[in-house]
């Protein structure tokens, strides 16, 4: 018996997406973030996919150094940056570019000697995450021109906290004080590049869009946004989550489904088992209401989802039999609306994919 369970990866809907990044944000660079396993699509595969990008962005080193030994070129810039000397040596070993966000890292640099080292200066202007002080930033501008070891010219960023609100204030606040950190780079080199944008940046604030973006969940198919789907943007799924009937079972009226015995049937019906569960990364919260696509329709999740298998209402589609596709998001289901039903985020639910599951990519 072969599972039918399988992620498909539409590595021509990524391209897309790509595109779609470009057209909302002309003229500058596009950095691909594709940490964590590429939002759960598969690092390598979709690096290799999105041969258009400018750079790439991920969160380890040791999620570039498969890239670079897979024979990836493009720059690729560590967004955790680096936490010790060892971690300096992989870098230089590498050819990475790495962000620099801490005064450890800073006085790390000034004691080392060695070959260059590309750097992108990160100033936190509302995020609290990672990041020095705007009335920090020229004083630590200064200080990484002084080091021997850094490669010219220095990159300077920051990250945007509520982009996924366009109602939100905060980022266009944000966007004025990364500008009032950086006005000395003005008088020193206007064609010092910088970075502030993320997805909701693209789409959401031109504003934002600098010299670099990074577009990362709209890559996949997502909208960056509270409210809404990716296709609203034109933004195609990348991600569907498949698998298939494995038994339908006929209960009375009254009677239980699954483990709990929370859910209890109102009719006389049949109701479908599927071959997927947590164990596979379909959210084990997801309540039931759920909507799940039998034969490409609109039936309903009942009961707990298990960690193999979980349960359909299969009123609405009643001629379905044992073997029918089922589809769990993407392709005519948004994942964002799985995620809602399940009280996450559609990031959450495409990094929990576990490999168990097959991934087939196509183009």
């Amino acid at each position: 018996m072969t599972r039918a369970t399988r992620a498909v990866i539409d590595l021509a809907a990524l391209k897309h997406n790509l595109q779609i990044s470009r057209h909302a944000a002309p003229q500058v660079r596009h950095m691909a973030i594709i940490k964590a396993q590429a939002y759960g699509h598969g690092m390598l595969r979709i690096a290799r996919a999105l041969d258009d990008a400018d750079a790439f962005g991920v969160a380890l080193i040791e999620e570039a150094i498969p890239l670079r030994e897979a024979g990836i070129s493009k720059p690729i810039l560590l967004l955790e940056g680096f936490i010790s000397e060892k971690d300096l040596i992989l870098i230089r070993s590498y050819n990475l570019d790495c962000v620099v966000h801490h005064e450890s890292q800073l006085k790390m640099l000034e004691a080392v000697s060695g070959d260059p080292v590309s750097v992108w200066l990160k100033i936190d202007t509302g995020m609290h995450r990672l990041g020095f002080k705007p009335q920090q930033a020229h004083d630590v501008y200064q200080r990484l021109q002084q080091c021997a070891v850094i490669r010219q010219p220095i990159h300077l960023m920051t990250h945007l906290a509520n982009a996924d609100d366009r109602d939100d204030k905060l980022t266009e606040q944000q966007v004025k004080i990364f500008h009032k950190a950086i006005q000395f780079a003005d008088a020193i080199d206007r064609s010092i590049p910088c970075s502030i944008a993320n997805s909701g940046g693209v789409l959401g604030w031109p504003v934002s869009h600098a010299d670099w973006v990074r577009p990362g969940i709209m890559l996949y198919g997502v909208s960056p946004f509270i409210a809404g789907k990716g296709k609203e943007y034109d933004l195609k799924p990348v991600m569907t989550l498949q698998s298939e009937l494995i038994a339908i079972n006929q209960f009375k009226k009254g009677e239980k489904v699954g483990y709990g015995g929370s859910w209890t049937c109102p009719d006389d019906m049949p109701v479908g088992v599927v071959s997927i569960g947590y164990g596979d990364g379909y959210p084990r919260h997801a309540r039931p209401g759920t909507p799940v696509l039998v034969n490409g329709q609109r039936v309903q999740l009942v009961g707990r989802v298990s960690m193999d298998m979980l349960s359909v209402d299969l009123r609405e589609q009643p001629a379905a039999l044992v073997g029918d596709p089922v589809t769990l998001w993407g392709e005519g289901l948004p994942v964002e609306e799985v995620a809602d039903y399940a009280s996450t985020i559609a990031y959450e639910l495409l990094c929990s994919v576990t490999n168990r599951v097959q991934f087939d990519y196509i183009e």
